[in-house]
C-alpha cells in the first residue's frame, strides 16, 4: 500500500494518480490475469486488490492502522474467487475497483479543498475514461460498435438524401476534380479505429502506434502492452491475447 508515499495535491495531479492506479487494476484483471488469479488463494486471509499510482497493481492484506490512510478497496476478494465462474468473479473484481477508485480520487479532493468547480472538472476528467468493468468485460467495445453503427446510418441516411438534391453537381465536380480514394480510405480507417480502445491500457487508437488484434476475444491491444512487435506479428497465424490463452490453458 502506498498512502503515505505520494499525496496529488491538483485537479491534474489527482486525475494522474486515478490514471496509474486504474491501469494497474486492468492489467491485473486482463493481461495479468493469470498471475492475480493465483495471488487470489481462497486459503489466505482477507485480501485486497490495489492499483498503484505507478500503473501496476498488488494483491495485499488490508492495512493496519485505523482509520486508514486512504480508503480501502473491497476486502476478501480471494473468498469469492472459487465459489462462481471465473468471469463473473473478475467482473464483480472490476466493479469494486471502480468505487474505489472515485472514492480515492474525491478523497483527495476533499482533503486538499477542491471546490465545485474543482470537483466537476475532476468527474468530467475521469468519466471520459471507459471504467475497469467496461473495459474487463469488453461492454466499452459494444457500445462503441452500436455508437459506430448508430453513426454510420444516420451519415448513410443524410448521403442518401442528398445525393438525389445534388447528384449533377457532385457528377461535374468528379470529372473536374477526381478523388483520391487511398486517401479517403485512410481517413475512414482512422477515425474507425480512432474510438477503439486498448483491452490491456484502456487508452485510446493512435495511427502511429502499432496494435493488434485478439482472434478469440476480438479486442484489440498496443503491440507494446502484450509485448508482441510487428516483425513477431508477422509469424502469428492466430494471435490468442493474454487473458485468452490463459483461460485456455485452465480449462
Amino acid at each position: 500500500m502506498d498512502g503515505g508515499q505520494y499525496n496529488p495535491r491538483t485537479v491534474e495531479e489527482v486525475f494522474r494518480d486515478f490514471k496509474g492506479r486504474r491501469t494497474g487494476l486492468i492489467k491485473a484483471l486482463t493481461t495479468d490475469v493469470e498471475d492475480f488469479y493465483q495471488q487470489c488463494d481462497p486459503e489466505k486471509e482477507n485480501l485486497c486488490l490495489y492499483g498503484l499510482p505507478n500503473e501496476l497493481w498488488e494483491v495485499n492484506l488490508p492495512a493496519e492502522e485505523v482509520p486508514p490512510e486512504l480508503p480501502e478497496p473491497a476486502l476478501g476478494i480471494n473468498f469469492a474467487r472459487d465459489g462462481m465462474q471465473e468471469k463473473d468473479w473478475l467482473s464483480l473484481v472490476a466493479v469494486h475497483s471502480d468505487a474505489w477508485l472515485l472514492s480515492t480520487a474525491f478523497y483527495f479532493g476533499s482533503r486538499f479543498g477542491f471546490d465545485k468547480a474543482d470537483r466537476k472538472r475532476l468527474f468530467n476528467m475521469i468519466n471520459d475514461l471507459p471504467t475497469v468493468f467496461e473495459v474487463v468485460t469488453g461492454a466499452e467495445k459494444k457500445q462503441q460498435k452500436e455508437k459506430s453503427s448508430v453513426s454510420n446510418h444516420s451519415i448513410n441516411k443524410s448521403k442518401s438524401n442528398s445525393k438525389s438534391r445534388a447528384s449533377e453537381s457532385q457528377e461535374k465536380l468528379s470529372k473536374s476534380e477526381p478523388k483520391d480514394e487511398d486517401e479517403g480510405f485512410d481517413e475512414e480507417e482512422d477515425e474507425e479505429h480512432g474510438e477503439t480502445l486498448c483491452g490491456a491500457c484502456g487508452e485510446n487508437y493512435a495511427s502511429e502506434e502499432f496494435w493488434i488484434c485478439c482472434d478469440i476475444c476480438e479486442k484489440w491491444f498496443h503491440g507494446k502492452c502484450v509485448k508482441i512487435t510487428p516483425a513477431r506479428a508477422e509469424h502469428i497465424k492466430q494471435y490468442k491475447c493474454p487473458s485468452c490463452s490463459n483461460k485456455r490453458a485452465r480449462a
